[in-house]
Order: C-alpha cells, then sequence, then structure tokens
C-alpha cells in the first residue's frame, strides 16, 4: 500500500480536503489556508534574491496569516516579527511566540485605516530600524494571488468543471486567485463573495467590525473587482450561527470565515442545482472554542439567533445593505461602475497607507 509522505507539517497541511456538503457543493477544507500564499512568497522571494540569508522576515497581521509565517519561519530557521492588534487572541499570541516570532502590538487605531492603519505604520518603523528586512506583503504581493493556483489546480482535477466559487475575501488572494485559476479551463466559472458589513471592500463605509477574517479598512491592491459576479455581506451573528450549524451537520469543527462562506454557499448551491459549487473554508475552529463554540460568550455578547437566515435580502447598491445577511449582483463590474459604493477618492489615503 503507497503511503503519501510529507517534507514537512506546513506541507502537510497546505492543500484542502474536499468533502460533499450537498449535492451540488463541495466544501474545500483547509486546516489553514494561509500556509499556501505564505510558503509560496517566502519561496518565491528566495529564489529571486529579495529574502537574503541575514534578513528579518517582518509583516503585520492579526490572523492566520501570522501563524503560516511562524510555522514557515520556524522551520528555515529564520528570525519573524510581527505586527498585530487587540484582534488577536491570547491562545495565538501564545501559540506564535511558542514557535519564535515576536509580536508587537498595536493597542491604538490610527484615524484613517483603523488598527491596519496603525500596523502599517509601526511596521515601517520597524524595518526602518533593522539593517536586512523582508516583508511578505500579503495585502498588495501578487504573489499571494498567483499561490493559489495550487488550488485551482486541484479543484479541478479532482471535480473537473466547477461552476460557482463562493468565499470570503478579506487581502483578496485566495479568491482572486483561485478564480483566475479556475478561469484558464472554464471561463464561465463564477465567483460568490462573501464580506462583512463596515468593509470598504465592496463599496461600504468603514467601521467597526466584530467579525474578523474577512472585510477590511483598507484596500488590498490585490483586490480585482471585475473577478465577482455576486457579493454578499453577513452580520457576526450569522455567521457565527452558521459556524455551529456546519459543525453539527457536517462535524466541520471551523472557524466564523467558514461559517459566514457556508451561510452564502448552501442557499447558493440549492437555486442553482444545475451548478456544481465550492466553497472555500479556510481553517480550523480551535481559536475559537471560547467565543462561537461557547453558548454562554455568544448570549453574553448579544450573538446568538433565535433562528438562522435562510436567504438574503438583494438589494441594488451597497448603500442599500443593512446589517442583515444581503447580497448584490456585482457582474464583473469595476469598482467604480457599481452605483451607491463610497466614492474611490475616500479611499486614497488608505491605499497610500499600503503602498
Amino acid at each position: 500500500m503507497s503511503t503519501l509522505t510529507y517534507h514537512s507539517i506546513a506541507e502537510a497541511q497546505m492543500l484542502p480536503r474536499l468533502v460533499r456538503l450537498g449535492p451540488n457543493l463541495y466544501g474545500a477544507v483547509f486546516t489553514l489556508m494561509k500556509l499556501v500564499p505564505a510558503e509560496y512568497i517566502l519561496r518565491r522571494a528566495i529564489e529571486r534574491g529579495e529574502l537574503e540569508d541575514d534578513a528579518v522576515i517582518v509583516e503585520t497581521t492579526s490572523g492566520t496569516f501570522g501563524l503560516a509565517l511562524a510555522m514557515q519561519a520556524a522551520l528555515m530557521e529564520r528570525e519573524l516579527i510581527l505586527v498585530s492588534d487587540p484582534a488577536i487572541d491570547d491562545n495565538m499570541h501564545r501559540r506564535l511566540a511558542d514557535l519564535g516570532a515576536k509580536v508587537e502590538m498595536c493597542t491604538v487605531p490610527a484615524p484613517v485605516g483603523g488598527y491596519q492603519g496603525a500596523r502599517l505604520q509601526r511596521l515601517a518603523e520597524i524595518r526602518a530600524g533593522l539593517p536586512s528586512t523582508y516583508c511578505p506583503e500579503q495585502y498588495s504581493n501578487p504573489d499571494n494571488p498567483r499561490s493559489y493556483a495550487l488550488v485551482a489546480e486541484q479543484l479541478s482535477r479532482t471535480l473537473g468543471t466547477v461552476d460557482c466559487l463562493i468565499g470570503t475575501v478579506g487581502t483578496a488572494g485566495s479568491m482572486v486567485g483561485t478564480v483566475r485559476g479556475l478561469r484558464e479551463h472554464t471561463p464561465h466559472t463564477l465567483a460568490v463573495g462573501v464580506d462583512s458589513h463596515r468593509s470598504v471592500l465592496f463599496g461600504q463605509p468603514d467601521g467597526p467590525r466584530t467579525l474578523r477574517g474577512l472585510g477590511n479598512s483598507l484596500w488590498p491592491p490585490n483586490l480585482d473587482h471585475t473577478v465577482f459576479d455576486e457579493i454578499h455581506w453577513c452580520s457576526a451573528a450569522e455567521a457565527f450561527a452558521q459556524t455551529r450549524a456546519l459543525h453539527a451537520q457536517h462535524a466541520l469543527f471551523q472557524g466564523p470565515t467558514s461559517g459566514a462562506a457556508h451561510l452564502v454557499a448552501q442557499w447558493y448551491a440549492a437555486n442553482h442545482p444545475d451548478q456544481l459549487c465550492v466553497v472555500m473554508l479556510p481553517d480550523e475552529g480551535y481559536r475559537y472554542q471560547a467565543t462561537v463554540y461557547d453558548d454562554k460568550w455568544l448570549a453574553a455578547e448579544g450573538y446568538l439567533l433565535a433562528e438562522r437566515p435562510t436567504e438574503p435580502v438583494t438589494v441594488g447598491s451597497p448603500a442599500e445593505a443593512d446589517d442583515h445577511w444581503t447580497r448584490l449582483v456585482w457582474g464583473r463590474r469595476s469598482y467604480e461602475e457599481v452605483p451607491g459604493v463610497v466614492p474611490r477618492a475616500r479611499q486614497t489615503v488608505q491605499e497610500r497607507a499600503l503602498s
């Protein structure tokens, strides 16, 4: 009997398991999806001579990209500094430290760009004070979306034609890269993006967001609006409830980004039975055992729903979206072509912060 072998635990956890979740819906279930861009970006940087032997790897993150970098840096025996904010939980902080990463915390949000803006400012200060650094720049590095060609290849090879890909959007790497890869074989493949309310990515004004791992207070240059056919926004309570349902119904113990994506995917697949659909489920739920998977916490924070929503409200512009699950037909349009978006001029300072 032949057995697959891997060179590292990171390699073993990189590609997703494909799990059937419905008659025409498959889940691409990742242990840690951010390992895909972390490994690819660092490997390409070494090949190009950008990541020198004595360089310190530095990056801004409050989520799983930092963990993926810490795993890769530990395996490569490289020094790593991560700039984060209060969104990072204590368990994640301890795990990063155990992997040898140094974590610097920004506790005050910037006037423009919030915590992400503050993190970018601190990152620039750290780089200015070190003789040699390399920053993966997950928001703007084109190797981020390029890395997901590996995922697109796996989906095409295993499932054949993928008619629709559903997934959350944060840095935009996973959806933009995977959809581009799929469309090399099947140009008709649809892309349904899932965002959070008060995220600037698809035209809403910036504001506080409880739901993390998707959405953004800054525009990532890797975001290509013309890739997307539909955009859905959902609330934290809706995502949390669907995360629990995904576990209860399918025994998939994933995080709330997966819950948000699955909320949209099961509705979309049921309403398009002639399409083969895949939903991206980015990471496991162990970080959320004391929050999303704790009924007492959900009740105390006001996130318990009397019942889960069964369908979105369709709107004609981002300005019409309220705090519940909302759907907009984006139609592969550029940002400026969509009515009711926050004017692009109001994003220019945030875009400069990422350059």
